[in-house]
């Protein structure tokens, strides 16, 4: 805490009656007595600043004392009442927090938060807070951003207590302070710097003040107050003349950009009139030409339909009379193609049924393989684990052998101890009689028998030191037998392990007997529908036999003509282009042959047809012409 005395020593007057009163309330408060030490520090701290920067007269660095001085004291004012959050490695109180929610509450200080982010040498949240603060100097909106964070008391309570500074008014007043820093020019070099083990420590001695050098400081301070509103000015008069330059530039480059369109499309416009009256001319010109041969093609079609009239009156009569024949001859053939199609959706059916079986068949034949692939790994894992079990197993057994002796051996050392513990209790028991019985001896006759009772003594000592030695020997048996039973227990546990893993091996062997088992009844109906398609196969077979005898026999009832079929042809037989998606196959209903939609696309009735059917071009021709000729 700094006292009244230490604040008039440096310089800070209480001449105004609400700081004095601010002041002795913060007397009693402690909190209040920090947050009134911390604005005036911070009132020194920018004052000087400013001061020692317009004197100095260029941009700062980060070796400038005054500015160093200043990033301490806003870390303290930032530090003053924050709370502590609890981590893996205890308390902490971070400054990173706060300043890290100005990111959300102004979308500007997006780029600094990143940029601090990036920083390669910053391992430390107080460290980053720090790079925040330097980058938010550099762009003139420290005051701007802590402004924004001061305005939210709902963020702020999050990270301080109730009475800290930046909850409270002198928060604002600090706020206030800092416009005042934007005339500074600062030119910091974060990235080299090592901000995570700076000790932040108040430099008083910057701020003592003589009473002489008052008068001095006043005069300055109205200088400094002059050559700033002056700046101010001159800097808002720059602000708006440049706005409005950028104005006129915008309005001048639209103005430019849609006069440049402008030409163009007159330009266009131009040259599309020029193109529309040529084409205009080009179409009178085909246009007179189109009316010239139209004329002329009418002339003749009224010729053509003159002949075609009289021809068609003259084959007329004759085409009625094939017509009644043709008939008769198409109910009977119609008879026999719908029993014949009847017969053969009913094949398609059957094979289309067959086809999805077979199908169905193979993707669980694969599937039951694929199980059975992975079984038979699973087995040999299985079985690999068995082999590692049972050698465990076998080595565990002789491990207990061995240790089962040591304890049959260790159960005799400790018979044999007690044997010998027990003989020398009985000693001992001997020793007190006899010890008791010199002592009588001893009293009666001191005179005569000193030498013996010193040698007793002496006998006594050394039974006591064989008793000690014993009892030592005593507690290694004992610590022995208990590091055995431990190892005894683990033994047992790990037998206890390998015999639920057996089990679970027995599951395992008793669960792939089960999928064999079903293997082999997957098998038998395999084979099942093997023989059924195997059958349906041979009906099928015989299906198609009777649909080709069908077929001859439609063929010969139709004039003796050869249908070819479908597989037999890639290409059509006029023009000769092969087959596909697009161009489909058209089998010709008077010569039989498979021609494509563009040979074909003639409609004609037929003797085994009165109906229109299609037909190809020669076809077409032929019938053309012997009908002219029957009708001569």
């Amino acid at each position: 805490m700094y006292s009244p005395q230490s604040l008039h020593r440096w310089g800070i007057t209480h001449s105004e009656s609400m700081e004095r009163l601010a002041y002795s309330q913060a007397c009693r408060d402690p909190m209040a007595m920090e947050r009134a030490n911390l604005l005036n520090m911070a009132k020194l701290s920018i004052k000087g600043l400013i001061e020692s920067a317009l004197s100095f007269g260029r941009t700062l660095d980060s070796d400038y004392p005054p500015l160093q001085q200043f990033f301490v004291v806003m870390e303290h004012c930032l530090k003053h009442g924050l709370k502590a959050k609890k981590s893996f490695l205890g308390y902490n109180k971070s400054l990173w927090g706060p300043l890290e929610m100005v990111e959300k509450l102004c979308p500007e200080a997006s780029e600094i938060a990143a940029s601090v982010r990036d920083l390669p040498g910053l391992k430390t949240p107080l460290g980053r807070a720090r790079a925040w603060l330097r980058l938010a100097l550099m762009q003139k909106k420290l005051a701007d951003y802590l402004r924004l964070l001061i305005t939210r008391k709902d963020i702020l309570s999050e990270f301080y207590e109730n009475s800290a500074v930046m909850l409270e008014e002198e928060g604002a007043v600090i706020v206030g302070l800092l416009v005042g820093l934007n005339v500074i020019d600062a030119n910091l070099c974060v990235k080299g710097e090592d901000l995570d083990t700076q000790v932040g420590v108040i430099d008083f001695s910057m701020y003592l003040k003589n009473d002489i050098d008052d008068y001095r400081s006043e005069e300055r301070n109205g200088q400094i107050a002059a050559i700033l509103d002056q700046k101010n000015y001159v800097e808002e008069l720059n602000r708006q003349l440049n706005s409005t330059v950028q104005g006129l530039q915008g309005r001048v480059e639209s103005l430019e950009n849609s006069n440049s369109k402008l030409i163009e499309e007159l330009a266009i416009a131009k040259n599309n009139i020029i193109k529309l009256q040529e084409e205009n001319h080009q179409l009178r010109t085909e246009n007179s030409v189109i009316l010239m041969k139209a004329q002329q093609s009418l002339e003749i079609a009224e010729g053509d339909l003159n002949c075609e009239l009289d021809t068609y009156k003259q084959s007329r009569q004759g085409l009625d009379e094939m017509y009644n024949e043709a008939r008769r001859q198409l109910k009977e053939e119609c008879q026999l193609r719908q029993d014949v199609e009847n017969e053969l959706v009913v094949q398609v059916s059957m094979k289309q049924e067959m086809e999805m079986a077979m199908k169905l068949l193979e993707k669980d034949i694969h599937e039951k393989q694929d199980t059975l692939i992975g079984l038979r790994h699973q087995l040999d894992e299985v079985k690999v684990i068995n082999v590692e079990m049972y050698q465990n197993m076998q080595s565990s057994d002789d491990s207990m052998r061995q240790k089962n002796d040591m304890i049959a051996r260790l159960e005799e050392k400790t018979n044999q101890i007690t044997a010998t513990m027990k003989q020398l209790e009985q000693r001992l028991q001997d020793a007190e009689k006899e010890r008791a019985s010199a002592e009588d001896g001893v009293r009666k006759f001191k005179q005569d028998f000193t030498n013996k009772s010193d040698s007793l003594q002496k006998q006594i000592a050394q039974r006591e030191k064989q008793m000690t030695q014993l009892e030592t020997d005593l507690k290694i048996e004992r610590e022995w037998r208990q590091t055995l039973q431990s190892e005894l227990e683990r033994e047992r546990e790990t037998i206890a392990q390998l015999t639920a893993e057996a089990q679970q091996i027995n599951g395992l062997k008793k669960e792939f007997h089960r999928l064999q088992d079903e293997n082999s009844q997957l098998k038998g109906i395999c084979e099942d529908q093997e023989q059924a398609l195997e059958e349906l196969g041979c009906k099928l077979s015989e299906s198609k036999l009777k649909i080709e005898d069908i077929k001859e026999a439609n063929k010969a009832l139709q004039g003796g003509q050869v249908w070819l079929k479908d597989k037999d042809a890639t290409h059509c037989k006029l023009c000769e282009k092969e087959f596909s998606i697009s161009r489909r196959k058209h089998h010709c209903r008077n010569c039989g042959e498979i021609f494509c939609n563009m040979c074909s696309d003639n409609e004609l009735p037929l003797p085994a047809s009165p109906k229109p059917v299609r037909v190809c071009d020669t076809c077409h021709a032929l019938l053309l012409q012997r009908c002219s000729s029957n009708a001569t």
